[in-house]
């Protein structure tokens, strides 16, 4: 997990100079859009209701977001930095047919 990684949006950390930049760094995770239908398709059957599949979605797009926010975090700790800033958000659909859903983020490993 990223605990002990500072992660910001901002490119810099008020009250923290930024002492080193150590580079860019990414992490990626990709989903398939199965996924969503396969579970939606249960729950619909189960429950008959909307509501749940906004909520699933956001559940598994968090984790996603969680997943690619880690794996950067991961990058960055073994160049040494102990902070990313200025990370940047993406999510895309990619495949044939748009069948998988793709979320990339993107900062700047720094020591602070």
């Amino acid at each position: 997990m990223h605990e002990d990684m500072l992660l910001s949006t901002t490119p810099t950390i008020e009250g923290s100079p930024i002492r080193e930049y150590k580079g860019v760094v990414t992490g990626e995770t990709i989903i398939g859009a199965n996924v969503f239908k396969d579970f939606m398709a249960g729950l619909r059957d189960f429950f008959g209701a909307h509501t749940y599949e906004r909520v699933t979605y956001e559940k598994v797009l968090a984790e996603a977001k969680d997943t690619s926010l880690s794996e950067m975090a991961e990058r960055a700790r073994q160049l040494g930095a102990n902070a990313v800033v200025g990370i940047d958000l993406d999510y895309e659909t990619i495949g044939q047919g748009n069948s998988m859903l793709m979320v990339t983020c993107s900062g700047t490993a720094v020591v602070i």
